[in-house]
């Protein structure tokens, strides 16, 4: 990153936020080259959607999957601090949106689409809508900040609380997902469909 870039994002909080906008904008549009739909097919939005077995799961502002998202940028905000700890504090908030952002473009590809439907129990699932993509990004950047702002332990035990939570009402959250992605397993996904 140029001297000059840095710079830049480094001015104020104003143009980190900026920069962030435009990372979100950008991936709006690149969603919906992609074909992705821009809200719930069913017609309306709601704030939350509680059936995580449902096809209006990830249609919506929000649901069972928005902690997982939270949890992205708690992690984001300490991998960062620690990993580019030289960069402003408003750099490195910047690259956690672009980070963000571009998992969230991975995860509405056919073949993560398809991967999620094969290996998980997210057997209804086609992808997000964008508006609930881009809540999912807001949903990191909530989680960045309070990680800022909260101590380090507070941070460890509502990581923990939300994963156990979740993953007690829907038998799903980030880690059994990632597991699932990279190694499925029979076992989870018989648990994971009430077996």
């Amino acid at each position: 990153m140029t001297g000059a870039w840095k710079r830049f994002l480094a001015e104020n909080w104003n143009t980190a936020a900026t920069c962030a906008f435009l990372v979100i904008a950008f991936a709006a549009v690149i969603e919906l080259s992609l074909g992705r739909v821009p809200w719930c097919t069913c017609g309306y939005v709601k704030l939350w959607h509680g059936v995580a077995s449902s096809s209006e799961n990830s249609q919506h502002l929000s649901d069972y999957y928005t902690f997982s998202h939270i949890i992205h940028g708690i992690g984001f905000y300490f991998l960062l601090r620690h990993l580019a700890r030289r960069f402003d504090a408003r750099v490195r908030f910047v690259f956690a949106v672009a980070l963000e952002a571009a998992w969230e473009i991975l995860e509405n590809t056919p073949w993560i689409i398809d991967r999620y439907r094969s290996a998980t129990v997210s057997l209804d699932y086609y992808g997000d809508s964008v508006l609930n993509s881009m809540s999912d990004i807001m949903a990191m950047m909530f989680g960045y900040w309070l990680a800022r702002r909260i101590p380090v332990w507070t941070s460890i035990l509502l990581v923990i609380a939300m994963e156990l939570i979740v993953g007690a009402i829907i038998r799903d959250n980030l880690i059994l997902n990632i597991v699932m992605l990279l190694y499925p397993s029979e076992a989870i996904r018989h648990w994971q469909m009430g077996g």
